[in-house]
């Protein structure tokens, strides 16, 4: 395989992983741009999907007890095309390795049970005994430590959405890595990764702080400590010693994209398309409609923001051979390209 293909798998497997825990938009546009740059990156995008699933197939298989090898488990599949929407991918894209493109869909196991056609994502929310409530990120994760004198949360990973019940007995505090977040009665983010922390406030403020080496009680980065506001944010590196963290101001366009990930999402899995369509219609103004009936026939799959019509209809036009016309009022129409 040239390097140019290996460098296509790799950006192809990333937009899977990335696409499943949900895209802002801003990455949306990147991805459709990706997309049009290069009218062979659908069929790449449809060949991992193909292979994802596969792996998702042998995620959920479980031995029956039997001291004997299955034969069938690794047998090669069945000509069987895929001809779904590879529209999204899921975590496990992140095990696709550069070069490994099936494109035939392997029959699932006898004992492995369907997974459903579609449902509803929506992010894991903690209702704390305070009253608090923490938003997960898909695959973040958190340890909740209540005492009668503190509310403490440590992020081990991802971001996380928190909104605060006030109370001056019992400070809130948030540490992710080497920062830790006091809330002075509010709502914010936190997201930490291996280089740094993003702390970004929706409602009211925060004070950053510092733990000591000792991982005793945090102190705080100044004598007045650095203030977080509403609509402000501040990214701490955690590599290095530099200086205090900059606040800066985020538009409301900003910080709308960047909780982007908290709206609910669609799940299809060899859905037909009008039935993903029909979820689509029931909780969107903008309505889409098939011109097309054996169009609406056709298996797709993929995770969809519940208000993004506009991504899910530009999507299906650059991967499924569909032209969609758009007027200024009435439905989208959703027809075969001729």
């Amino acid at each position: 395989m040239s390097s140019r293909n290996r460098d296509s798998d790799a950006q192809a497997a990333d937009w899977l992983a990335r696409r499943d825990r949900g895209l802002s938009a801003a990455e949306q546009d990147d991805y459709l741009q990706w997309l049009r740059d290069d009218p062979q990156r659908a069929a790449l995008i449809a060949r991992h999907e193909a292979t994802v699933r596969r792996m998702q197939h042998l995620a959920r298989w479980q031995p029956d007890g039997s001291s004997e090898p299955n034969p069938d488990l690794f047998a090669r599949p069945r000509r069987r095309w895929w001809r779904g929407v590879a529209l999204v991918g899921a975590a496990a894209a992140a095990l696709v390795l550069g070069g490994l493109a099936l494109q035939r869909e392997p029959e699932p196991a006898a004992q492995v049970a369907a997974p459903p056609k579609s449902f509803l994502r929506v992010n894991e929310r903690q209702l704390l005994a305070d009253g608090s409530m923490v938003e997960l990120r898909d695959g973040s994760r958190v340890e909740v430590m209540l005492s009668e004198t503190e509310r403490r949360v440590r992020l081990t990973g991802g971001e996380a959405h928190f909104n605060v019940t006030t109370n001056p007995a019992r400070p809130f505090v948030v540490e992710a890595g080497k920062v830790v977040v006091r809330a002075i009665g509010t709502a914010f983010v936190v997201r930490i990764d291996s280089a740094q922390v993003d702390v970004m406030v929706t409602e009211g403020k925060v004070r950053l702080e510092r733990p000591s080496d000792a991982g005793q009680p945090a102190t705080l980065l100044e004598a007045d400590g650095p203030i977080v506001a509403a609509h402000q944010r501040a990214i701490v590196p955690l590599i290095g010693t530099g200086p205090a963290p900059e606040v800066t101001a985020v538009t409301a366009d900003q910080l709308k994209d960047a909780l982007s990930w908290k709206a609910p999402r669609f799940q299809f899995y060899e859905t037909p398309l009008a039935d993903a369509v029909a979820e689509f219609n029931r909780h969107n103004a903008q309505q889409i409609r098939i011109v097309d009936e054996a169009l609406g026939r056709e298996p797709i799959g993929g995770t969809f923001r519940v208000d993004n019509v506009e991504g899910f209809v530009s999507l299906l036009e650059l991967t499924l051979g569909i032209t969609a016309e758009r007027g200024a009022e009435g439905p989208i129409l959703l027809r075969r390209a001729r």
